[in-house]
């Protein structure tokens, strides 16, 4: 395989893992309108973000152990065509408990993308690449936090919020035929590995036996659980709150996403300098130092406006350069599991997710607490899981240097 197809494989890699967040980011902006064409407030709005997020958390459980035993591409392209029966469904909801169900079924089409693209890395790239290759995969998926909201303000303001879901079904349209025509398989079949449910648990109990594994899976999901809350919370924090208009959110919602985008490829520069391990443990510090100013600040009710967003944005940023590295040095002990490594990564990110944007609605009170508190909460346990973890690797590798001599 030669460098140019390489390339179109990242490039289509990118975008199969950018469906998730097109599918957060761009109906954002129509929390508003949602609420009020279906009668509802935006807090019962903000439970189909939830039901997505568990979608995502199930489906990829149920992913993982399909793309090892039939290859990355068949279940690929049965989760695409899910995915885009449910985006139709979801612009043609009639009640808010419909849009939530349908929001269910939508992240277990979509997560299909997520668990694939992971996996297709691991088969491609020798480990040394793979961090790198995941900074690439982030510029890629970085377009849909900036290009999404922007665009689904406008589509809203224009056309309703109906039409992001028909959009949203477009976008999935070109990436199943992108599949099928030009994503070669990456992993041919294994009948050895087990759909039974007995055989399924053995296989993930492996995975969890690798200690590198638990403790960079944990650190990264944590960490990524605060973006989680920020999403959730961010609707009302920033268009009631701040009074920023639909637009205006759009437009902050892509520079924070910018932010993110630009830390990932300074950590590709940052990567011939330093190994992953390193820059995790300095970013993951960084990003508990900046929870707590945003938690301590907000709560004290001592910053402005200015200043909160400012935090926000550098506590964005700081996963740019953490995702990379934590998902790299998780997967990179793996060969025959890599499919099941990969869903069991995003389950436990989407579980953590779902958790945090959860608690952002269950304790809405009206202010920014309820955000500012889980994010820096889930930066803390971020930082705690690395330290508190890394001895039990170390012994881990201690033993089976031992062992070896």
């Amino acid at each position: 395989m030669d460098q140019k197809q390489k390339n179109l494989i990242i490039l289509i890699l990118g975008f199969l893992a950018a469906i998730g967040p097109f599918s957060i980011d761009m109906y954002l902006p129509a929390f508003p309108a949602i609420a009020k064409d279906l009668e509802t407030d935006i807090s019962h709005v903000a439970y189909s973000l939830t039901s997505f997020f568990i979608g995502i958390s199930i489906g990829q459980i149920l992913y993982g152990p399909l793309i090892d035993r039939f290859g990355r591409k068949k279940p690929l392209i049965v989760g695409l065509i899910l995915y885009i029966i449910t985006s139709l469904g979801c612009a043609l909801s009639p009640n808010v408990e419909w849009l939530v169900g349908l929001r269910f079924l939508l992240a277990l089409g979509g997560c299909a993308g997520m668990v694939a693209s992971r996996a297709i890395v691991r088969d491609i790239f020798p480990p040394n690449q793979i961090a790198g290759v995941f900074s690439t995969l982030l510029l890629i998926m970085g377009v849909a936090p900036i290009v999404a909201p922007t665009i689904g303000g406008y589509v809203v303001a224009e056309l309703g919020w109906r039409a992001v879901f028909y959009i949203l079904t477009g976008i999935s349209t070109l990436m199943l035929l992108s599949v099928i025509y030009w994503l070669p398989e990456s992993k041919e079949p294994d009948p050895s590995i087990s759909l039974k449910p007995k055989g399924i648990i053995k296989d993930y109990r492996e995975v969890f036996r690798v200690p590198q594994f638990v403790i960079y899976t944990f650190t990264g999901a944590m960490a990524s659980a605060g973006m989680f809350a920020y999403i959730s919370g961010s609707p009302f924090v920033f268009m009631e709150l701040f009074e920023l208009t639909e637009k205006q959110y759009g437009w902050i919602f892509g520079i924070n996403a910018f932010g993110i985008i630009g830390s990932s490829q300074l950590n590709r520069i940052w990567l011939k300098h330093q190994s992953s391990e390193k820059i995790v443990m300095r970013v993951i510090i960084a990003l508990s130092i900046i929870g707590m100013l945003l938690l301590a600040g907000v709560t004290g009710d001592f910053i402005n406006k200015e200043t909160a967003l400012v935090l926000i944005f550098l506590f964005l940023c700081c996963l740019g350069f953490s995702y990379p590295n934590t998902t790299a040095l998780a997967l990179s002990p793996f060969t025959r599991f890599a499919g099941s490594a990969s869903a069991m990564i995003g389950f436990i990110q989407m579980v953590c997710g779902a958790i945090a944007s959860a608690f952002v609605g269950y304790f809405h009170n009206g202010t920014a607490m309820p955000m500012a508190i889980i994010m820096g909460l889930c930066a803390s346990l971020s930082l705690a899981s690395l330290v508190g973890l890394r001895p039990s690797m170390n012994k881990k590798l201690a033993e089976a240097s031992i062992s070896e001599s």
